[in-house]
C-alpha cells in the first residue's frame, strides 16, 4: 500500500483533539474511522473525505472532486488533491467537515458471531 505517511500523520494530529478515532488499511491506503464510520482516508498523496450526500455540493465548491472507485462514483465521498491540503488550515477544515458528518451518523453495532 502506497500512501503519503506525512499526510496520514497530519490527519492524526488534526483528528486527535476532535474525536476518538481508529485506523484501518483499506482502498490501497489508510482510512480513519470516527464513530465507527470512515471519515477520512489517504490514497497516494490525496485526501478522501466522507461528507455524505447532503454535503457533496458544498465540498465540490471547496475544490473537492467526487471520488471514483472502479469507474463508479462513490456517493458522499470526496477526493481532495494533496497539494490543496498542504496548508494546515485547509486540512483542518476538511477534517472538521468529516468529523461533523461522522458524528451525525449512529454508531454501528458489531454483531456477535455465531458459532
Amino acid at each position: 500500500m502506497v500512501y503519503s505517511e506525512d499526510l496520514a500523520e497530519r490527519i492524526r494530529a488534526a483528528l486527535g483533539p476532535r474525536a476518538p478515532f481508529d485506523e484501518r488499511k483499506m482502498f490501497g491506503g489508510i482510512a480513519f474511522l470516527v464513530n465507527t464510520h470512515m471519515a477520512l482516508g489517504v490514497t497516494r498523496d490525496d485526501l478522501m473525505v466522507r461528507v455524505g450526500k447532503d454535503g457533496t455540493d458544498a465540498a465540490l465548491g471547496r475544490g473537492g472532486t467526487v471520488m471514483e472507485m472502479g469507474g463508479r462514483a462513490m456517493t458522499g465521498m470526496i477526493l481532495v488533491d494533496g497539494a490543496q491540503v498542504a496548508d494546515p488550515d485547509e486540512l483542518d477544515a476538511w477534517v472538521a467537515t468529516a468529523v461533523e458528518h461522522a458524528l451525525t451518523e449512529p454508531a454501528k453495532v458489531k454483531k456477535p458471531r455465531k458459532g
